[in-house]
């Protein structure tokens, strides 16, 4: 680490949100991830809170690295499924990202547009190795569309479309556009001001 910038892990190995990371912090922390901490362990996200599962990973990332950590928890809650699927959207069905999005379109199939609903919710804990830590979080509504549209973004944002953008998709956003204003966006904005406190 040779920048003099603060330095801050991410406590994921998922290349799209750290590269988020990178772009909403500019060049004011020094942002690694897991991938460059092996001595992290796995941590099993078993909570039944995006908060709740965002705090034991920030925490184990913390004692493990010695350094502050950030974590988050984020998934899609969709009205018409109760919520679903939640804290489960990163293990909704086996596969990849696209097979998430086509099980959803599936299971929404018969859902008219009015019922389909649904929010984009992140909760981020920031820890550090002596055990505290703060929360925040973040919430962006939309609906499911019928069908993917775009090609930016990961996960489900090929098929949610978001309000006030003119029937556009989250992966038809500019990055810059869609760091402005989504559910991690929200989270990290409320963040920040205990980010920015770790340089000083």
């Amino acid at each position: 680490m040779s920048s003099g910038s603060p330095q801050l892990v991410f406590a994921t190995r998922n290349e799209g949100k750290v590269r988020e990371l990178r772009e909403l912090v500019g060049g004011a922390l020094e942002v690694s991830s897991l991938r460059e901490h092996p001595e992290a362990p796995e941590v099993e996200e078993d909570a039944d809170t995006f908060e709740g599962n965002a705090r034991k990973k920030a925490l184990s990332a913390a004692s493990a690295t010695g350094l502050p950590a950030l974590a988050d928890d984020s998934g899609l809650c969709v009205e018409a499924l109760g919520g679903r699927p939640g804290v489960y959207s990163a293990r909704y069905v086996a596969g990849t990202d696209r097979d998430r999005y086509q099980r959803l379109l599936e299971e929404l199939r018969e859902v008219p547009d009015e019922g389909r609903g649904a929010a984009f919710v992140c909760a981020l804990c920031l820890a550090f190795p002596d055990g505290k830590a703060v929360g925040e979080h973040g919430r962006w509504e939309g609906r499911i569309g019928h069908a993917p549209r775009g090609e930016g973004g990961f996960g489900y944002d090929p098929v949610f479309v978001v309000e006030g953008k003119g029937g556009r998709t989250m992966a038809e956003l500019a990055p810059e556009e869609k760091s402005a204003i989504s559910h991690r966006g929200v989270a990290f904005a409320r963040m920040r001001p205990h980010l920015m406190k770790l340089g000083g």
